[in-house]
């Protein structure tokens, strides 16, 4: 499967994939190097944690590389009217009785803490087409689900501002 991403995402990706080559990857060398001159390695924490940052630099490397390759370049066509990708969006969840806004967002830049709703996570699916005053379901899985209401509509743009998602 190809993830949908946008051109600000992967230059986003590109740049963080050049700064772990080419600024991180040499100094986690060099501290394991300098974790390994401390003598015994098999009760050496400063060695297995050099070793450990190092392998994960090396292997979110290996995402972004794998993330790049198989991306599939999208935009948004959405009309000025209607959810579009990068929007910010106020719903009305009927169960809960409150409002909150959303701004949906590829999967990389996801991050549900500020907001910022995957494409593809139930909410931002549901959105995704919506028009103000539409009621619309939001199906968790096939026994779960809610109503919602969207309120209002901030036509966003892919500015860079939401950052990619890390693990």
């Amino acid at each position: 499967m190809h993830d949908e991403l946008t051109a600000q995402d992967l230059q986003m990706m590109k740049e963080e994939l050049d700064h772990r080559r080419i600024v991180l990857r040499p100094q986690l060398l060099e501290a394991v190097k300098e974790a390994r001159a401390f003598g015994d390695l098999s009760e050496n924490f400063e060695y297995k944690a050099a070793k450990q940052e190092k392998n994960r630099n090396e292997s979110r490397i290996r995402y972004l590389e794998n993330m790049i390759k198989t991306a599939v370049v999208i935009r948004d066509r959405s009309a000025d009217d209607t959810v579009g990708l990068y929007d910010k969006v106020t719903v009305f969840l009927e169960d809960e009785g409150e409002t909150e806004t959303y701004q949906v967002v590829t999967t990389m830049r996801q991050n549900a803490l500020l907001g910022l709703l995957s494409k593809e996570a139930p909410m931002g699916k549901a959105l995704l087409g919506k028009k103000v005053g539409d009621r619309f379901y939001v199906e968790v899985n096939e026994n779960v689900g809610y109503y919602a209401v969207v309120r209002a509509i901030e036509k966003g743009q892919d500015d860079g501002s939401a950052p990619l998602i890390g693990y």
